[in-house]
């Protein structure tokens, strides 16, 4: 009974709305990327169950550096428990929408678009959770430029095509 109730939550998971590009802004700032992520930035996130428990809260230290092409994000995560993690994204501008990037762990090439207030970013990668292990997932990241100094991400964790849970995450221009 509680397989059969625990796939039946899946499945309704699974359909639940999520956003899209072409949906309408809600301000009419623009987020562009290697201005908000330029220089130091702290975020607190958390990432949640399908079933909606909280398992894993974490700050990142970020600090971002635009070289005219690249936007270079160092990255580093505690956790908290203690534990430390660090990744270092390289992300290339391809037009004035278009991004794509990779950092260790990112399986193939990352890719995202602007479209007014709002940035998605989409890849798959091998995340560490213990000893020499990794789980692999997908991402479908969504973020929302709130302010000047403040964006808010949603994003969508995957493994096998399956939704086993979400991340949240706030971002602060320090």
């Amino acid at each position: 009974m509680k397989k059969l109730a625990l796939a039946a939550l899946l499945m309704l998971a699974a359909c639940t709305g999520k956003p899209a590009l072409d949906d309408p802004n809600l301000s009419t700032r623009a987020l562009n990327l290697e201005e908000f992520f330029q220089g130091d930035l702290v975020a607190y996130g958390q990432f949640q169950d399908v079933l909606g428990e909280v398992r894993r809260r974490f700050e990142v230290k970020i600090n971002g550096t635009w070289d005219g092409e690249t936007l270079r994000l160092v990255e580093d995560f505690v956790y908290e428990d203690g534990s430390t993690e660090q990744r270092i994204w390289l992300l290339e501008k391809l037009d004035e929408q278009r991004w794509q990037g990779t950092a260790d762990g990112v399986i193939g090439i990352a890719t995202g678009e602007e479209r007014g207030d709002v940035f998605n970013w989409a890849y798959t990668i091998d995340l560490p959770v213990g000893q020499g292990e990794t789980l692999r997932v997908s991402f479908d990241d969504w973020m929302w430029l709130l302010s000047d100094d403040r964006l808010l991400n949603r994003a969508y964790m995957k493994r096998f095509g399956v939704t086993i849970g979400e991340v949240i995450i706030y971002f602060e221009r320090v």
